[in-house]
């Protein structure tokens, strides 16, 4: 009798061996980025930002391009997808969920890109710091594509308060996310140098690289100023509420004017009874609608005997509307203008108009606004200078600034995200204000229709907010500052600087890997000829 011994095959082992490390990193990559999602406000879980990249860098390092890319794409999805949910409420069952997807995933693109191109950098000296640079490098082209750009979910906007957050005082929300982002690959290069995994890496520069940014972010915290420089104000923000909606909310114009005129009532009974005065009233993003006037707001405004800003849709002469905040008078009403410069695509005008009717019909119910030309970025309203930016504007970098540049005081963020529904785009804003604060060294007043209101102190905290989808009011004092920081005087400077050091890291990674492979080659041939 005899057997036959089949011999196992010999590339068996090694698949398997290949399918299980693949899964694992697919699986990390997935965790690490919604990791990141959970570091987002509403949770005041800002330390878990640095981890999501520890993960990051574990995952990508040591592969080639096109599987960085992959790994780091997986990353920006688990990401994305859950930090956007908000867009279902906003554009309602009418569009389907694409355009979320679609988002999710262009926003995706950008992550991957940085994951491929950091292993390009890490062989470098100090190869986390270049991988870090590439990484929020890739914010700045997301301030430009898609749809005129979506810097939602930048790495700073995590850091609403912590060790990192002093940092947007010196170099606004670029070097906070370079701070977060090279403490978890600091961190990464830590464990692989402890692993053996990434032997030439210097056990000593990793752990710098770890600690470098905290101890930076600690030791700027006593430079961040709260006091008044030139008196104070006391303000208030008129909450009227609004219908959860979403778009269907265009409609209801005459609805948002009456509850806010309705709550602007109630407040002034509460004042009254306290014997308190205010000097600044305020109401939210597009809370009425006007063509030349309102006698309703022009009675509530005489009743206050107060200047106030009013958030409006101005009606322009063309038949076009403008996003506005008005500075109104109680004497000689309407005044000064700023018209919101960054507008949100598919809310405020429909970009590529034909190829969206392709995925819904409902476009043709979005008319485009007139975006503003960036004149009167601070009002000159009750005896100072107040900075104004609109809503979305908050995710952008140079509302802000030109307010500061333009003399502002105060920071004034009128902001509808009754749009957006119950979810976490109220306080994924909210956390953006508060980085602004601290990035300009002003108190930020957050005015919305339907929540979250807020009062931000120069240094992010929160000094009194509301709920969403309630009507409320909020009365507080608050501070005027005159002092620059140095994240205002080198404005744009920086976030350009750090995507040149990207590039020339990436120029020189690429240098270095064509040298050591043309060396491999020579020494191949050499041994080959001996």
């Amino acid at each position: 009798m005899s057997s036959t011994v089949t011999d196992p095959d010999p590339e068996a082992a090694p698949r398997k061996r290949f399918s299980r490390a693949w899964l694992l990193r697919f699986l990390v990559a997935a965790a690490s980025g919604f990791i990141l999602y959970l570091s987002f406000a509403p949770r005041p879980l800002w330390w878990l930002a640095p981890l999501a990249f520890t993960g990051f860098a574990l995952v990508v390092h040591g592969r080639r391009f096109r599987g960085a890319f992959g790994y780091a794409f997986v990353f920006g999805v688990a990401f994305f997808l859950p930090l956007l949910t908000w867009l279902l409420d906003f554009l309602g069952p009418g569009f389907g969920p694409w355009p979320w997807l679609g988002l999710a995933m262009a926003l995706s693109v950008y992550l991957g890109f940085g994951g491929a191109f950091a292993t390009v950098v890490w062989r470098l000296p100090l190869g986390p710091l270049w991988a870090a640079l590439v990484i929020i490098a890739m914010e700045t082209p997301r301030t430009w594509f898609p749809f005129g750009g979506f810097p939602w979910g930048r790495v700073a906007f995590s850091q609403p308060e912590g060790a990192f957050v002093s940092l947007a005082s010196v170099g606004g929300a670029p070097l906070v996310g370079l701070a977060v982002v090279l403490t978890g690959f600091g961190l990464a290069a830590l464990c692989l140098r402890l692993k053996g995994a990434d032997p030439r890496r210097s056990l000593v520069a990793a752990s710098v690289l770890t600690l470098v940014p905290v101890v930076a972010g600690l030791a700027v915290w006593p430079t961040i100023g709260t006091e008044a420089q030139d008196g104070e104000l006391t303000i208030a923000t008129v909450q009227g509420n609004a219908p959860d909606i979403g778009l269907a909310l265009e409609g209801r114009r005459d609805e948002l004017r009456n509850n806010h005129l309705a709550e602007s009532a109630r407040l002034l009974e509460r004042l009254k009874a306290s014997n308190t005065r205010i000097d600044l009233l305020i109401w939210p993003e597009t809370a009425m609608a006007m063509r030349t006037g309102d006698a309703g707001v022009d009675r509530m405004v005489r009743d206050y005997g107060t200047q106030a800003i009013i958030g409006a849709l101005v009606r322009l002469p063309d038949g076009t509307a403008q996003n506005s905040a008005l500075v109104w008078d109680p004497v000689t009403g309407p005044g000064q203008r700023y018209a919101k410069q960054q507008l949100v695509p598919f809310g405020e005008y429909v970009p590529a108009r034909e190829l969206a009717k392709l995925v819904t019909p409902f476009v043709d119910s979005v008319a485009n606004m007139t975006p503003g030309d960036g004149a009167n970025a601070a009002l000159s309203v009750a005896g100072t200078k107040v900075g104004v930016f609109i809503c979305y504007e908050t995710a952008f970098d140079y509302p802000a600034r030109e307010s500061v540049s333009d003399g502002a005081e105060l920071l004034v963020v009128p902001t509808n995200n009754a749009w957006y529904g119950p979810g976490e785009m109220s306080y994924q804003q909210l956390a953006m204000s508060r980085l602004r604060a601290v990035e300009h060294g002003r108190s930020v007043i957050v005015s919305a229709t339907s929540g979250v209101s807020a009062i931000v102190a120069p240094d992010g905290s929160i000094m009194a907010s509301t709920s969403l989808f309630t009507a409320d009011s909020l009365v507080g004092r608050v501070p005027l500052r005159q002092q620059t920081t140095l994240s205002d005087l080198l404005g744009v400077t920086t976030e350009y600087g750090l995507l040149a050091l990207a590039v020339a890291g990436v120029t020189g990674g690429f240098v270095l890997r064509f040298r050591t492979r043309r060396a491999s080659v020579a020494k191949a041939t050499r041994e080959a000829a001996g």
